[in-house]
């Protein structure tokens, strides 16, 4: 049995209240095998892989973190589509339905979803009908780089005895975990008389863990008796938050000294609401999601990363989007989320910061844009790679099971706050080489789909594989109601970019 961590305990329970599972598309030839073969396959091949074969068990009462326990697939996380056609268009009408669906990780923490015979996917190169397979994984089971390693063991041509090659990050804003976890250590912390003052959020969320491979699944503990063990370790818990939330504390005074000196970068700016920042309502409201697959060289800018280009072009085509609609802004920002490789949290799941990105709307030269959210990009990784911020990771790691579990039913989802720490999710992860296949077919692209929340209702998926990116669109039908025009401005604004940047 494997305990959460928790961060990911916080992505188990936060699932209770919205949807915040991954979805990892991938695009191969369609070779014709039935879907049975394709089904026996995934069984064997998931068999192998340490993270498809466990399921999260939760204590009784919640008086401890969940775990993980050994299971075995079921034939009900294969699933086949049928389209009414067999063409892209209903292909992403399809996607959109099943992105408002999520795995109960309490029965199996992910799900395979199948779409066969497609004629018409938007593939460089390619004619041939194709496959569609998402992959649909609990956030608690992984974040974005780990759910792309998974994915590649999944459909590796070699097997997955062989090493995963993929790097990214992850796709939602650790906000909550935050924001809860913080919570509970002023309200304990000032019980025993710590003075926290001051005391606030930071950027953070974690943890990614190599080999996904050779993770050990040991005998599990039942429920009953995992919950009377939770017990007695609680006033410990509670004495190491008050005693860690000190050293935090003392921790973001110092960055604040070091910040103040000008020895490290400032903290992300925020951000006032935006047209696409609305409150979530139920009328109208449902996923929607666009998807535009691209050769890597028309991305390719000198001294640019893909990242940068598409930060860029999102500048243009949301802030020419929002003034459309009568909604003009006179700054925007993207959320940007930063893989951690190394941290105090080696046990969790879930490893990255959202950084908070200006990009710099005022500024009508497109070299000069570019530039500044690059700089901006790179400040904002120095600060979040400071040790001193792994001090506040820390608290989040020893707060007592019951009181996280508290302040996320609590947290107020549905409500917008005044400053934001950006206007839409970019989110962007290369998942390696092109060498995957299934059934018989070589993979094309991949794509991905943030999720959607309270404050993002609108978000970007930038995913590499190979030489082809694919950026996703994934928005709330309710806010954006006309994504196929944002989409169109965006693709505009990707070839004025590109032509800019040359």
């Amino acid at each position: 049995m494997s305990a959460m961590a928790a961060q990911d305990a916080t992505m188990y329970w936060l699932s209770a209240r919205t949807r915040n599972d991954l979805f990892l598309l991938y695009c191969f030839a369609d070779a014709g095998l039935p879907a049975a073969d394709l089904r026996a396959f995934v069984a064997e091949r998931s068999a192998g892989i340490a993270d498809l074969r466990v399921r999260a068990r939760a204590v009784p009462g919640d008086l401890d973190y969940p775990s993980w326990v050994p299971c075995d697939f079921t034939p009900d996380q294969f699933i086949e589509h049928p389209l009414p056609e067999p063409n892209w268009a209903h292909l992403q009408a399809a996607l959109g339905e099943v992105l408002d669906t999520g795995v109960a990780a309490a029965a199996r923490p992910w799900r395979l979803h199948v779409f066969r015979g497609i004629v018409d996917a938007p593939s460089p190169g390619h004619g041939e009908p194709v496959l569609v397979a998402v992959l649909q994984i609990s956030h608690a089971l992984a974040d974005g780089r780990r759910a792309a390693e998974i994915a590649r063991a999944l459909f590796a041509e070699a097997g997955p005895g062989e090493e995963a090659t993929s790097v990214g990050g992850a796709s939602r804003s650790g906000r909550l975990a935050r924001a809860s976890t913080l919570a509970t250590v002023v309200t304990w912390a000032r019980s025993v008389g710590a003075e926290l003052g001051g005391f606030g959020p930071t950027a953070s969320l974690q943890d990614s863990v190599p080999g996904l491979l050779r993770v050990p699944i040991r005998s599990a503990t039942s429920a009953p008796i995992a919950a009377v063990l939770a017990l007695p370790r609680m006033p410990i818990q509670l004495a190491r938050t008050v005693f860690r939330g000190y050293q935090a504390f003392r921790a973001q005074q110092e960055l604040a000294e070091l910040t103040t000196s000008g020895k490290l970068p400032s903290p992300g700016p925020d951000f006032p609401p935006s047209l696409v920042n609305q409150a979530a309502t139920e009328a109208n409201s449902a996923h929607a999601v666009r998807m535009m697959v691209c050769d890597t060289a028309a991305l390719r800018a000198p001294g640019r990363t893909v990242t940068v280009v598409v930060l860029t072009a999102v500048s243009l085509a949301l802030a020419r989007y929002l003034d459309g609609r009568g909604a003009a802004v006179r700054r925007l920002g993207a959320q940007v989320p930063m893989a951690l490789s190394d941290t105090a949290m080696a046990n969790a799941r879930n490893n990255y910061r959202s950084l908070s990105v200006d990009l710099c709307v005022d500024e009508p030269d497109l070299r000069l844009r570019a530039d500044k959210i690059a700089a901006a990009m790179a400040d904002r990784r120095v600060r979040a790679r400071h040790p001193l911020l792994t001090a506040q990771d820390r608290v989040t790691a020893v707060v007592p099971a019951p009181l996280l579990r508290r302040d996320i039913a609590r947290y107020p989802l549905t409500t917008v706050p005044d400053a934001i720490t950006g206007h839409t999710v970019v989110s962007s992860v290369h998942r390696g080489p092109a060498d995957l296949s299934f059934g018989g077919g070589r993979v094309h692209f991949t794509g991905g789909f943030p999720a959607i929340g309270s404050v993002m209702r609108l978000t970007h998926g930038v995913h590499g594989l190979g030489e082809t990116v694919t950026i996703s669109l994934h928005a709330d039908t309710a806010t954006v109601p006309d994504l196929d025009a944002y989409s169109a401005l965006l693709r505009a604004a990707l070839a004025e970019v590109a032509q800019a940047l040359k």
